[in-house]
Order: structure tokens, then sequence, then C-alpha cells
């Protein structure tokens, strides 16, 4: 490998601030994605509106996951729902075009 593309293939260098910036705000994500699947499960919170309007830190949480909270939802019906609406597995909510979050949407409400 060249010099050039280890340069290229490196993360950018950060201070020790930055670091833990990132690492704070990471963890106000994982803290709240963690309420809302505690929400979601409990029936306080509707995967539909979640996926109608998402907050921002839900926008990097992958469907698959969001859907495995929600009650009576296990991994034979989230796959099968997302093959339903042709999302893939991986598919982030940020991800979705808006046929295939119009069409999960209209799934998850029935």
């Amino acid at each position: 490998m060249s010099t050039a593309q280890k340069l290229a293939t490196q993360t950018p260098a950060r201070s020790l601030d930055q670091r833990k910036e990132a690492l704070h705000r990471a963890n106000e994500i994982r803290i709240a994605r963690a309420q809302l699947k505690r929400d979601l499960k409990a029936g306080t919170a509707s995967i539909a509106a979640t996926l109608t309007e998402p907050p921002d830190w839900v926008l990097t949480a992958k469907v698959f996951d969001l859907l495995l909270a929600v009650p009576k939802c296990g991994r034979v019906k989230a796959g099968r729902i997302l093959t339903i609406c042709r999302i893939s597995s991986s598919k982030t909510v940020g991800g979705l075009s808006e046929r295939q979050r119009a069409e999960l949407v209209a799934l998850v409400r029935r």
C-alpha cells in the first residue's frame, strides 16, 4: 500500500476533546434509542409515528431493529414485513425512500 493510500484510509486526527464529545453524543443516541425501544415494547410509542416523523437520532437506526421492538413482531415477521416492502434488513430509517416509508407505515398500521 502506498503512502497516499494509507493517508486516504486513515481516520482524521481528532483532539481528545473532540473524541470525548463524539463519545458523549453516541452514548446519548444509544440511550434515546433504548428508551424508544422500551416505549415501543410497552405500547407508549407508535412505530408508524416514529417512521413517519423520525427524530434525528433515529435516522441511523436499522428499521429491522425497530420492528423487533414492536410487540408480536419477531425476527420472522419483521423479515416478512421488510420483504413485502422490498426493504433490505440493513436499511436505516433515514435511508428509506418515500415509497418504502409509505408502504412500511401502511403495513404496520394494520
